[in-house]
C-alpha cells in the first residue's frame, strides 16, 4: 500500500500538466526574447533535450503560436498567440474603464503613460500610450516590470495592507538595473512609506538610465489598490513644475478611474493579485 500511494502522489493531479508546462516553458521564452530565438538558444535557455524542444516548437508552430521569421534566423511569436494577446487586451474591463482617463492625461502630460496590473510579484502592462514625442520608450504591452525598481510597483505596493505588503517583499527578488537602484528592504520600505504618505512614486531612473517615472495606484471600493498608472519622461526634458507637469494629472486621472470602477459592479470588488 505505501508503494501504491507513493505511485498515486507522482501522478500529476491534472492529466497532461507536466507537458503543457513544458510547452509553456518554451513558448514564454520565445516571448521574453529581444529578437528570434534560433533552436540551439532554445534549447540552452530551456533546458530540455533537444528532441523535446524540436517536438514542442513543432506542435507551436503547427498551431501558430510560434513562427519561424524569414531565413531562418529563429522563431517568434506566431499570429495566433498575438491575435489572441489583442482580443484580451481589447476586452479587458479595466483597460476600457481606464482608456479615456489614460488618453486624456497623455495629452495634457504629452509624456508616455502606462497602466499595469499586478501578477505575482511583478507588474504586467496592459496599456501604452505612447508620447506624441519622437523619443519612444522601449516597453510594450505584455512587459512584466519589478516591483521594486518601478514607479507603477511602487505605487501599488505602497498602497496595499501592510501584512499584504510584507507578504510580496518577504523575499522579494531585488535586481540591480542602475546605480541608483534600490537593493535593500529597509530602503525599500522607507520609500513605499513615502509614497503612500504622499499618494504617488517615482522612478528616478532606477529602472533605466536617464527615464523618470511618476505612478499612482488605482484603487478599487474597498480602497486596495487593483493597478497603477505611471507617466514616464526623459530626464534631460523633464518639466521643471514636475508636481503641475505630471503628478497633479496623474493623481486626478486615478482617482477618476478608481471613482468609475467604484460605480461599476463587476469592477467594484475586483483584486488581481
Amino acid at each position: 500500500m505505501p508503494k501504491q500511494r507513493e505511485a498515486a502522489a507522482a501522478v500529476p493531479a491534472v492529466a497532461g500538466t507536466a507537458a503543457f508546462s513544458k510547452f509553456m516553458h518554451v513558448l514564454q521564452i520565445v516571448a521574453d526574447a529581444a529578437e528570434p530565438l534560433p533552436m540551439a538558444r532554445l534549447v540552452q535557455a530551456s533546458g530540455y533535450p533537444r528532441p523535446t524542444v524540436h517536438r514542442i516548437v513543432a506542435a507551436l508552430l503547427v498551431e501558430g503560436l510560434v513562427a519561424e521569421r524569414p531565413g531562418g534566423i529563429g522563431y517568434g511569436l506566431g499570429p495566433r498567440l498575438l491575435q489572441l494577446a489583442s482580443r484580451s487586451w481589447g476586452r479587458s474591463e479595466l483597460r476600457l474603464a481606464a482608456v479615456d482617463e489614460l488618453k486624456r492625461l497623455r495629452d495634457v502630460t504629452g509624456e508616455t503613460v502606462h497602466l499595469a496590473v499586478p501578477s505575482g510579484s511583478v507588474m504586467v502592462y496592459i496599456e501604452k500610450l505612447e508620447s506624441p514625442s519622437a523619443v519612444q520608450m522601449s516597453s510594450r504591452i505584455g512587459t512584466t516590470v519589478c516591483l521594486h525598481a518601478t514607479a507603477v510597483g511602487k505605487a501599488f505596493l505602497a498602497q496595499l495592507g501592510e501584512s499584504e505588503r510584507e507578504r510580496l517583499l518577504d523575499g522579494l527578488a531585488m535586481p540591480v538595473y542602475t546605480d541608483k537602484t534600490l537593493t535593500k528592504l529597509p530602503a525599500l520600505r522607507k520609500q513605499l512609506d513615502l509614497t503612500r504618505e504622499r499618494g504617488w512614486s517615482m522612478d528616478d531612473e532606477e529602472h533605466e538610465p536617464g527615464i523618470q517615472c511618476y505612478g499612482a495606484a488605482v484603487l478599487g471600493a474597498d480602497g486596495a489598490p487593483l493597478a497603477a498608472i505611471s507617466v514616464t519622461t526623459l530626464r534631460f526634458r523633464a518639466k521643471e513644475d514636475t508636481q503641475a507637469a505630471y503628478v497633479q494629472p496623474l493623481l486626478a486621472a486615478c482617482k477618476a478611474i478608481s471613482e468609475h470602477i467604484a460605480a461599476t459592479p463587476s469592477l467594484a470588488s475586483a483584486r488581481m493579485v
